[in-house]
């Protein structure tokens, strides 16, 4: 079972150079509290975003990458969707980016946990459109942080 998580600003931002847009303490606790242990899904440049470009503690972190080359401690590598999904099976996982790896994965994703910033950053990743089969299922209060309003919604085909 896939499940995605992902911060989005109101234009469908994800990142600028290589860094998320916002940094939201609730939106980072809510990350940590859904996938710890659990497993995560990444692409190689997310990957090394995180600091020291190391795996998150406490989880089980699939990279998927065409880099046949790639090799990182602690980290199983991936070289395409079909080779990852048999080594998951039924086990759930929660792909965490980046725009790539969510365009890739989306179409097999049964639920989405979106944290919906209502702020516009400079951005070169985007998160891709959600088509009809989406439905907003749960939506929380605005909230407020550092100035920015966000809140989360959950998605189901």
């Amino acid at each position: 079972m896939l499940k995605l998580i992902a911060a989005v600003a109101k234009d469908g931002g994800l990142g600028y150079q290589g860094r998320l847009l916002f940094s939201i303490r609730e939106d980072m606790q809510r990350f940590k509290t859904l996938t710890t242990g659990k497993t995560v899904i990444m692409g190689r440049e997310t990957l090394d975003s995180l600091p020291g470009g190391r795996p998150l503690p406490n989880r089980r972190n699939l990279v998927l990458t065409r880099n046949r080359d790639f090799f990182r401690e602690g980290v199983e590598v991936f070289h395409d969707v079909e080779a990852l999904r048999n080594a998951l099976g039924e086990e759930e996982a929660w792909v965490m980016g980046g725009e790539s790896i969510y365009r890739l994965l989306l179409p097999y994703c049964d639920r989405l946990e979106l944290t919906q910033v209502d702020a516009i950053r400079p951005a070169d990743r985007f998160f891709p459109a959600l088509g009809s089969e989406w439905s907003l299922c749960h939506a929380s209060e605005w909230k407020q942080e550092n100035g920015v309003a966000f809140r989360f919604c959950t998605y189901t085909k």
